[in-house]
């Protein structure tokens, strides 16, 4: 059991710890951004840290951070509190500090991309239009980093908006229940890396999802793009829970 108050002994400046695995959730920080779209990464982190054997939350390195032990490794468990689109430098300086290899990493995000409350792993990857992610990517210079997005669902309006609202209260059950996945999700993460997570968590892709990783493979980065096929005249055109929640 981690000892209350752990953490601040761990921020000394000769501490290296070689054993560590760093979960990172994305989210705004401030009582007004609580429970929106784009914060549902800190939730996951929040459901973690409620379990007994964690550390408070303590601010460091441009984040609140909570510790605790899984598996003999000492995680940590991090809330950036820079804004969503400077996420990475909270990333970077917990990194660099601790010299945590990239690949015990992972950080989780929303998707407004993925139906909601379905959870996709990546080993890797491009941004795919998440503030958070590209500044991350930016921050450490590769896109070689585990993360774990959770579906918020597409927008019906602006897309600022949207991550940004809260959820509906008949959204809230399926959302809830993502969450507590996702937290099983980081467990199997810490304890048998990104692959066995893949393989336990990740949903069938959709069409699109297929479609879309069809094209990148016949269409890899810096090729030219591909000749449009106009299609006949007389012939229409084809239809486009890891730390399980402390005791009551």
């Amino acid at each position: 059991m981690v000892r209350r108050g752990a953490l601040a002994d761990s921020f000394h400046p000769d501490c290296h710890q070689p054993f560590m695995k760093v979960i990172v959730g994305l989210g705004n920080p401030g009582a007004q951004y609580a429970g929106t779209r784009h914060n549902v990464g800190f939730e996951v982190i929040d459901y973690l840290a409620a379990a007994p054997t964690c550390s408070p939350f303590r601010e460091k390195f441009q984040a609140v951070i909570a510790e605790t032990q899984e598996g003999g490794e000492t995680v940590l468990l991090v809330k950036p509190l820079t804004f969503m689109n400077l996420s990475g430098r909270a990333v970077r300086a917990i990194l660099d500090f601790y010299k945590v290899p990239i690949e015990n990493l992972l950080v989780v995000c929303d998707d407004l991309n993925l139906p909601l409350g379905k959870l996709r792993l990546r080993a890797q990857g491009s941004h795919g239009g998440q503030n958070g992610l590209r500044n991350i990517q930016d921050q450490l210079g590769t896109t070689a980093y585990a993360r774990l997005r959770i579906g918020i669902g597409p927008p019906s309006w602006d897309a600022v908006d949207h991550v940004l609202s809260k959820f509906r209260p008949s959204e809230r059950p399926v959302i809830d229940q993502a969450i507590a996945t996702a937290a099983q999700a980081v467990l199997v993460f810490i304890r048998q890396g990104i692959t066995a997570a893949m393989n336990q968590f990740n949903a069938p892709e959709t069409t699109q999802e297929k479609n879309e990783k069809k094209t990148a493979t016949r269409n890899p980065p810096g090729s030219p793009p591909p000749r449009e096929k106009r299609p006949p005249s007389d012939q229409p055109p084809p239809a486009g829970t890891a730390f399980p929640p402390p005791a009551n």
